[in-house]
C-alpha cells in the first residue's frame, strides 16, 4: 500500500487481514452537545448478556450482535437474552476486520460489556467471513453508513416499549465507535468523510487515513497500531492522528505487525485492553480517574504512549 492518504488495500486471501485475524441518514446526524454522562462509572464488573438483531439499511442486511451488562455473577460466557443489569449504560459500537466476525474480537468486546457498556457489533454484508470481501464498501462509505444505521437502531431501543433495553441506554452521553483494520478505517471514516456527530469517543485499531476531519465531530480519539504493520501502514495512521484535534492519543506497539496486540495472548494485549476500556470510561462516563490512569495503562517495555488530553 503506497504511503498516500486513502490508499486502497490490495489483499490476497492469505493475508492476515483477509484471514480475519486480523452520507449517514438524517437521524444519524442528529448530534447532541459534547457533554459526557453525569452518572458515575461502574465500580465493579458485570456479567455479560448477548442479543441478536436482524436490521438493515436499504438492501444491506445488518445482522448485529449486542453484548451488554447483565444481571448475574461476573465471569463466564455471555448468556443469551440475559436480563439487563440495573443502570443506564453508554453505547460503544465495534467494527470487525476483513473476513472477520464480531466473535473474532471478543478480547475487545467483552471487557467493554463487563465495564458497563452496551456493544452492538454488526456483521458487515460484503466484508465478513464468507463474503465477497468487497473492500470498496469501506472506501465508498457504505460501512461507515452501516455503523450510523446500527447506532440509530440501537439507541432507538431505549424508547421501544417492552424492549429489555428500554430505559437502560444512555442516549445523552453520545456514543463510542471502535474497530480493527477495515473496521478501524470504518471508524475513522465516521470522524472524517462520513461524519456522525453523535460520536464522542473513537478508537481505530490499525487504520489508515480516510480523509480530512470536517470539524463536525468532536470525539476523543485513541489510535492503536503496530509500527511494523505490513497491511495498514503505520505512517498513514500517524498522518490521521496529526490531523485530528485534541483530545487524542496514540498507543504504538513497538516491533509489532497488524494484529498481535489485539488478541488475548498478545504480549502487549494487557495494555491494549486497559487503555481501550479506560478511554471509553473517561469519554462516556466522565470518569476522570480512568483518564488519569491512561499513561500507566499503556506503559510497558513494548509500547509507546503519546497523548494530548487537554
Amino acid at each position: 500500500m503506497s504511503p498516500t492518504r486513502r490508499s486502497f488495500l490490495t489483499l490476497g486471501a492469505g493475508s492476515a487481514l483477509a484471514l480475519g485475524l486480523s452520507g449517514p441518514t438524517a437521524s444519524a446526524l442528529a448530534g447532541t452537545a459534547r457533554v459526557p454522562a453525569a452518572s458515575d462509572a461502574p465500580a465493579e464488573p458485570f456479567a455479560v448478556g448477548l442479543r441478536e438483531f436482524h436490521w438493515s439499511r436499504g438492501d444491506r442486511a445488518l445482522v448485529t450482535r449486542v453484548w451488554y451488562p447483565a444481571q448475574g455473577s461476573p465471569g463466564g460466557d455471555p448468556v443469551r437474552d440475559a436480563p439487563v443489569a440495573d443502570g443506564v449504560f453508554p453505547v460503544v459500537e465495534w467494527s470487525h476486520g476483513l473476513y472477520g466476525t464480531p466473535e473474532v474480537y471478543l478480547a475487545e468486546i467483552l471487557p467493554l460489556a463487563e465495564a458497563g457498556f452496551v456493544v452492538p457489533a454488526p456483521v458487515f454484508p460484503t466484508t465478513s467471513e464468507g463474503s465477497a470481501g468487497n473492500i470498496q464498501d469501506v472506501y465508498n462509505g457504505n460501512q461507515s453508513r452501516d455503523v450510523s444505521e446500527v447506532i440509530s437502531r440501537a439507541l432507538a431501543l431505549n424508547n421501544t416499549p417492552g424492549d429489555p433495553f428500554a430505559g437502560h441506554l444512555d442516549v445523552a452521553a453520545g456514543v463510542g465507535v471502535a474497530g480493527h483494520s477495515l473496521g478501524g478505517m470504518t471508524t475513522h471514516g465516521l470522524l472524517t468523510a462520513w461524519p456522525d456527530r453523535r460520536v464522542r469517543a473513537a478508537v481505530p485499531f490499525a487504520c489508515v487515513d480516510m480523509g480530512d476531519p470536517t470539524g463536525e465531530v468532536a470525539a476523543n480519539t485513541l489510535f492503536l497500531h503496530g509500527d511494523q504493520d505490513p497491511v495498514c501502514q503505520y505512517s498513514l495512521a500517524r498522518q490521521a492522528y496529526t490531523e485530528l484535534a485534541a483530545p487524542k492519543a496514540f498507543l504504538t506497539h513497538v516491533g509489532q505487525g497488524h494484529d498481535e496486540y489485539v488478541w488475548g495472548n498478545g504480549a502487549t494485549y494487557p495494555q491494549t485492553r486497559a487503555t481501550f476500556v479506560d478511554w471509553m470510561r473517561w469519554s462516556l462516563y466522565a470518569d476522570t480517574a480512568a483518564r488519569d490512569r491512561l499513561a500507566e495503562d499503556a506503559s510497558s517495555s513494548g509500547t509507546v504512549w503519546e497523548a494530548e488530553l487537554g
